[in-house]
């Protein structure tokens, strides 16, 4: 299936929720981890759950151009 872009032109869903989906696995991978255990988990925890703060920051900061 493939949607319009603004432009007229086609975009495979992959292209459009790619990263969205992505990021939802970062999230999920990291709210398990924090569950399990210290040490490493704890680690993996904190990096999958800022990620998506990350990618959010830096999609603000670049779109104020």
């Amino acid at each position: 299936m493939t949607m319009r872009s603004p432009s007229g032109s086609t975009l495979p869903l992959r292209r459009i929720f790619g990263v969205p989906l992505l990021l939802a696995i970062a999230t999920v991978i990291g709210l398990v981890s924090a569950l399990l255990e210290d040490g490493f988990w704890d680690a993996l925890s904190w990096v999958t759950l800022a990620l998506p703060m990350l990618v959010a920051a830096w999609a603000i900061w670049f779109r104020r151009e």
